[in-house]
């Protein structure tokens, strides 16, 4: 075995390398690599400034480092212990003309590692961030197209109010941009880096932890090392943000999974985004909208998954929270990017159509609230009698196969005490979907001008978070060029 520890004398056993270190050094490898090799260059910069390697030494492990592919590293229990850190300074030291014995002084495994773990949960935040943006601007665009057509709003699901589609999509953009506000508090609440804290208890050497976080692209330090090197919350937060995303876009979904149903018919995509039956020839399958509802679980699983892996553990650095417990992070956002990309797809592409939409208002008679309300404010019909004598009329009208009937109206209105001389002026608009929408006037309802002021606003707030998201990005990406760029190394893009 090479010798990288005094301590133990055999290599991992061939179970152990199978079943936990290779799989966890390829993983590393097709994920971390690009972060361990920023990180080990930043502290270059360190022990150059520091003193410790003199400039030569720094320009040939540098370029050693910068000259490094996922391919060059291999899982090799001999070699490098089957451990991605162990990998790289192996394969560096390999690579020099002459030893550079201080290179790797006063230096852990621990920090580094959830530097490099921090670093990949920040670039699939920042993935995430552009599929969210991507979505609403898609759902603005929608809503804005369908802010006047009527159609029924469901309560208990039962048809409720008049409502167009433009004012419901509203609500899912609603909920992407409070995803986009979420996740942007929670990317920087863990902009934070470790790099520098060593085991636990900080390092011996003056390591200027500051200049080291700008070098990598984070607004700072995590000035405690232990909970710089033990917490894992950025990953909890992350899940959990994921999980509150997945629990309300499963709602909106569902919805759209119903409206689509030939008893329906207010939602519909293009052929192409549909699917059939193998036996029934008569059947337009939505199964998309299915897939979508269905990736939703696993963002819920996946918080269960870190929160399982953090409860009951030491405060302090381990496998267990750092590997065991970050081991869906790939695959989770992979699954959240995924959602993402598919339902802006259906945003794109969904019709809501307006005849039948308006049908279902009319055959719903929709009006009763705004009956009572007329009966009341116009008549000065109590307002719970006033109830009472809608619901009766409204029933009548069902049993009669009516539209409007102001003599009716009228009876119901004797019958219980409240004369009524001008139910047709009452019933003006009250019962007629378009009529309906536009007797809504308090902010953020479904009236279409407010679900227009409503579209602004939020295409004021969908710019600023651009804005933001975008300044973090070019920040990390300014970073891996500046530092490159101190090392006298050549740019990779």
């Amino acid at each position: 075995m090479a010798m990288v520890t005094g301590r133990i004398g055999g290599a991992p056993a061939n179970l152990l390398h199978e079943e936990v270190l290779e799989p966890q050094f390829s993983y590393e490898v097709r994920h971390l690599l690009p972060h361990y090799l920023h990180i080990e260059k930043v502290l270059l910069l360190e022990y150059r400034r520091m003193g410790i390697l003199a400039p030569e030494e720094v320009a040939g492990i540098a370029s050693a480092l910068h000259a490094m592919t996922p391919a060059d590293l291999a899982a090799d229990p001999e070699e490098n212990l089957s451990d991605i850190s162990f990998g790289i300074e192996r394969l560096v030291a390999g690579r020099l003309p002459a030893p550079v014995p201080r290179w790797h002084v006063d230096r852990s495994r621990n920090d580094g590692q959830a530097c490099a773990q921090l670093m990949f949960g920040r670039e699939r935040a920042l993935r995430i961030a552009e599929g969210l943006l991507g979505c609403v601007d898609a759902a603005h665009r929608l809503a804005a197209r369908h802010a006047e057509a009527p159609m029924p709003g469901y309560t208990h699901l039962q048809a409720a109010q008049v409502i167009t589609p433009g004012f419901y999509v509203s609500a899912l953009s609603d909920h992407l941009l409070h995803t986009l506000r979420r996740l942007l508090a929670t990317y920087d609440h863990a902009d934070r880096s470790p790099l520098g804290a060593g085991a636990m208890a900080g390092q011996e050497l003056p390591w200027d932890r500051t200049a080291m976080a700008g070098h990598l692209g984070f607004a700072g330090p995590r000035t405690h090392a232990l909970a710089a090197v033990a917490s894992r919350a950025w990953m909890l937060e992350l899940a959990a943000e994921a999980a509150t995303f997945a629990t309300g876009l499963n709602r909106f979904v569902t919805d759209l999974m119903t409206w689509a149903g030939s008893h329906y018919g207010l939602v519909e995509l293009p052929d192409e985004l549909a699917g059939i039956s193998s036996a029934m020839p008569q059947k337009k399958n939505y199964p998309l909208l299915e897939r979508i509802r269905g990736r939703t679980a696993h963002l819920l699983s996946w918080y269960v998954d870190v929160a399982a892996a953090q409860r009951g553990t030491p405060f302090s650095n381990t496998v267990e929270v750092g590997k065991e417990g970050g081991a869906q992070l790939a695959s989770a956002t992979d699954t959240f990017s995924s959602i993402l990309a598919l339902l802006t797809l259906v945003l794109d592409n969904v019709a809501f159509p307006a005849a039948r939409g308006r049908d279902l208002c009319a055959g719903e008679h929709l009006g009763g609230f705004s009956l009572a309300n007329r009966l009341t404010l116009d008549a000065g019909v109590p307002w719970r009698t006033a109830q009472v004598i809608a619901g009766r009329y409204i029933v009548a009208m069902i049993a009669a196969g009516a539209a409007a009937d102001p003599e009716e109206l009228m009876s119901i209105c004797a019958a219980h005490g409240h004369p009524v001389t001008d139910a047709a002026g009452l019933l003006a608009g009250t019962l007629e979907p378009d009529g309906a929408l536009r007797l809504k006037r308090s902010q953020g309802s479904a009236h279409p001008d407010e679900v227009r002021s409503m579209l602004a606003g939020q295409g004021e707030e969908l710019a600023v978070l651009a804005r933001e998201w975008s300044a973090r990005r070019r920040r990390v990406e300014a970073a891996a060029a500046s530092v490159d760029g101190l090392l006298g190394l050549a740019s990779r893009s």
